[in-house]
């Protein structure tokens, strides 16, 4: 199975692979239209009006619709399609991403894989970042990679606002670190101004064997491998701070100054090497080096010709502070350095992080709690939970590996190819698990981000859809640059280009069309609302058609994830569903064209609506309105969806294909290759011939009409849906709704032998907020079941609080899910990614469309 299938299997296997060191269980087929009848046209083609404007309006539309072929006019000397890029200009050139906005995001802790790191929104970058030496049962352990591994009590921003400021808290067995930063722009700065770090140590003596000194390594380094030259005075620095100096096209002469009051000795080394994303391991072994020759541990004062590279040693009896301040566009005004330094560091410093301070409290309290109404426990918790999904936004730069079967002269690398370089500007799930972008995660982060800061949210946005290839697809992992793909195992690199992921980021553009319907932005929001729409209008055309072209069903408004294939599954119990995000979620035993998924027609139901509203509200679209009402109108029917997907019986909505329940894992003997003897393994049995029918699991899937409000208030199998939703014999725990209910022949159930059930029982805070932003709807509409709807609500998003709140108070951390029996944080952690949605949930923070 390939890993470029599925971002939960990625994360299975990396936990897998993380449990060998931390000792922990972790983890188109085309239609062919011409055998149609009028009431099996696609979507867009309900009728020739329609059919007319796909053709009429656009050239590009015409270019989304896919050849049989990957190659343009079959000329092997043309660029394959999967990796040509969006024929339009991209959303990134636009004015507003440039000039002060660009500016002012250029240095930022865009590094979320490390503890702590800095770096420019620009490729081969200057990077810096933090590394200490901690203490575990009498040993030293290096730390700079954010891993599971290390035990940390924990670790994360406290507080960042996603531009200029960060206050972040480590605690490390005993010890505890802080790492403060602050950005700062003045006249005589070069290009992205000034930045500083404050770190500061303390040390909680738990024993007699722990030593009276800290260590921490702090280090500058440059992507493009160009030399760094030493300060001239690390021997001598509480007189002279500079620790190293350098220039730079995009800043000009830079210098890195550290100043303390405190006492302590400094040290270095200074390498010369192309590989930063181990450079912990390097450091580990100069120390080893040292201490096993000379008994001290320390570094050795020494540097490589023409480093790129240099780490400096600070060791001093905590508590102690540290102050590095990185001031740029030194060959300018020299005169004004010491200035600048000393206003970046020492009790002006502390100044202006307490004011910064200050500010992102007032701004929290703005958006998130204008009212008062949460308990000082729960404010602090959500300041941490959205200053560490801000302060973990990354920057990365590289090339995909695309999935590419074809033989040609473009095939460098076997079974792959790599897609254009390309930059992503993006927010990540888990530091130490994900330390990169997911697309279907990143529309529920942006869920969050767009409320705190819309400019930071269109930028990622926009970054995003500039990855489109002229295709209409996006590809769904971004693996850019040795630092991410340091943390990926190779099997999981490669992307497929016909695997969709569920579309989420039109969830975003809808709360902003609404937004901008309600007149509840400013004059200048509004404008570079409107403008980014109508950049981003064609691609939005294209991705909503690539998924109505290549995920499409056999009939009309039907359409099933593509990527299941059961001649590859012979392991498992269910085959998978990757590409949709609920990975072991149960869908039919037996994948064909004849299913039907009823979570992605759901999900292209948002999309057209979305994409009906921008038309209307900021493009003036006339035939591209009209033609995504009409396809919303169609998805939104409710006699067709029922139809297709209700079962009275049941009262419930489901999935539809060829399927039987009456399947078992068995212990066989299977010949996996000629020259080894075959082995027992566990292989999926079919007890009984699969029929095209409902696929009877009650879970997250059968809530997606409800989900999309598409089930009218005043109807009976609303209630039927409330039922579901709280009867604790199917999904209802005190904890939140799990994934599967307790009646499914699957809930908790491997799907293989090394497979845990992963959306087979465990509670998810997406699904969660998505559900009871539905409640919430419900609640205020007039019918029969009103109150009820308010009553689920109200206690349903209690529990979900309540539960994320104990998990975070007793571990440190938010979790990938919760356990449906005791509520514990499971999975990856911290996983502040769509998690970090119970801050809105708190709030009450909901799309009013």
């Amino acid at each position: 199975m390939s890993g470029g299938d599925g971002r939960k299997t990625t994360r299975n296997r990396i936990k897998q692979s993380t449990t060998t060191v931390s000792g922990e269980d972790h983890r188109n087929r085309k239609r062919s239209r011409n055998e149609r009848g009028k009431d099996q046209l696609r979507i867009l083609d309900v009728n020739f009006l329609l059919l007319g404007f796909i053709i009429v309006t656009s050239l590009l539309v015409i270019l989304f619709v896919f050849n049989s072929v990957l190659f343009s006019d079959g000329d092997d000397d043309q660029l394959p399609r999967v990796i040509t890029p969006f024929p339009a200009p991209k959303i990134m050139d636009l004015q507003m991403f440039h000039g002060d906005h660009k500016e002012s995001l250029y240095w930022g802790t865009y590094r979320p894989h490390v503890y702590f790191g800095v770096r420019a929104r620009t490729p081969e970058s200057l990077v810096v970042g933090l590394m200490w030496l901690g203490i575990k049962d009498g040993r030293y352990f290096m730390r700079h990679v954010c891993q599971d591994a290390d035990d940390l009590q924990t670790y994360g921003w406290k507080k960042h606002n996603g531009r200029d400021y960060g206050h972040q808290v480590l605690s490390d067995h005993g010890m505890t670190l802080t790492t403060s930063f602050l950005k700062s722009k003045v006249n005589d700065s070069g290009y992205g101004g000034d930045w500083a770090v404050q770190v500061g140590v303390q040390s909680e003596k738990l024993n007699e064997d722990l030593p009276d000194t800290a260590h921490i390594f702090f280090y500058v380094a440059d992507e493009g491998q160009n030399a760094l030259s030493l300060g001239r005075s690390v021997s001598a620095i509480h007189e002279k701070s500079l620790l190293a100096f350098g220039s730079r096209a995009d800043v000009g002469g830079w210098e890195l100054h550290l100043k303390s009051m405190d006492n302590f000795e400094v040290h270095h080394v200074g390498l010369k090497t192309p590989h930063i994303h181990n450079l912990s391991d390097l450091v580990q072994g100069i120390l080893g080096v040292q201490v096993r020759n000379f008994g001290h541990l320390e570094l050795p004062d020494t540097s490589d010709d023409s480093p790129n590279i240099l780490v400096y040693q600070i060791s001093a009896r905590a508590p102690f502070r540290a102050d590095i301040a990185f001031v740029t566009g030194t060959d300018i005004d020299e005169d004004r350095v010491e200035e600048r330094v000393d206003s970046l560091t020492g009790t002006s410093f502390t100044c202006q992080l307490h004011k910064k301070e200050s500010e992102f409290d007032e701004k929290y309290k703005k958006i998130f709690n204008p009212l008062d109404k949460l308990d000082s426990e729960s404010v602090e918790v959500g300041k941490a939970v959205v200053g560490n999904l801000l302060g973990g936004i990354g920057y990365f730069y590289g090339q995909s590996k695309i999935l590419f079967p074809q033989p040609s002269k473009h095939r460098p690398d076997g079974d792959s190819i790599l897609y254009w370089p390309a930059e992503l500007y993006t927010a990540v799930p888990s530091r130490p698990f994900f330390p990169r972008g997911f697309l279907w995660d990143e529309g529920f982060h942006q869920l969050l981000i767009w409320r705190w800061d819309k400019h930071i949210s269109m930028d990622i946005i926009g970054h995003w859809l500039d990855l489109m290839n002229i295709d209409g697809w996006i590809p769904r992992e971004q693996i850019l640059g040795a630092e991410a793909l340091s943390k990926v195992p190779e099997e999981f690199v490669v992307q497929r280009p016909s695997n969709g992921n569920p579309p989420t980021l039109f969830l975003v553009l809808q709360d902003l069309v609404c937004g901008m319907k309600k007149n509840k932005f400013s004059p200048s929001e509004s404008k570079d609302i409107s403008a980014f729409f109508e950049r981003s209008f064609g691609r939005l055309e294209a991705w909503f058609q690539w998924f109505n072209t290549t995920q499409s069903g056999k009939y009309t408004s039907s359409y099933y994830w593509h990527g299941r294939k059961e001649s590859q599954t012979i392991f498992e119990l269910n085959p998978k569903t990757l590409s949709s995000g609920l990975d072991d979620y149960p869908r039919a035993s037996h994948p064909t064209d004849e299913e039907r998924h009823l979570d992605l027609r759901c999900w292209m139901l948002l999309a057209a609506d979305c994409m009906h509203s921008i038309s209307e509200q900021l493009v003036y679209k006339k035939e591209s309105w009209e033609a995504y009402k009409e396809t919303a109108k169609l998805l939104a029917d409710f006699d067709l969806l029922n139809k297709m997907h209700f079962d009275k019986d049941y009262g419930a909505y489901f999935d539809y294909g060829n399927h039987t329940e009456k399947v078992r894992l068995r212990r066989q003997l299977v010949e996996k290759n000629a020259n080894q003897p075959p082995s027992l393994e566990l292989v999926r049995e079919v007890l009984e011939k699969p029929v095209l029918r409902f696929v009877p699991h009650v879970g997250y899937v059968s809530l997606f009409p409800f989900i999309s409000k598409i089930i009218p208030s005043k109807s009976w199998i609303l209630e039927k849906q409330l039922e579901i939703i709280s009867n604790a014999s199917t999904l209802w725990t005190n904890y939140g709704l799990r994934s599967l209910s307790k009646t499914s022949s699957m809930y908790m159930r491997r799907n293989t032998e090394h497979d845990p059930p992963y959306w087979r029982g465990p509670i998810w805070m997406n699904m969660n907020y998505l559900i009871l932003s539905s409640l919430h709807h419900y609640s205020k509409e007039e019918g029969p079941y009103r109150e009820r709807a308010e009553t689920i609500y109200n206690e349903l998003r209690g529990n979900l609080i309540q539960n994320v709140m104990k998990n975070y108070k007793q571990t440190g951390y938010l979790w990938e899910h919760y356990d449906q029996k005791k509520g514990s944080g499971k999975g990856a952690h911290p996983f502040t990614g769509w998690t970090s949605l119970v801050v809105l949930i708190m709030a009450e923070s909901y799309s009013e469309c």
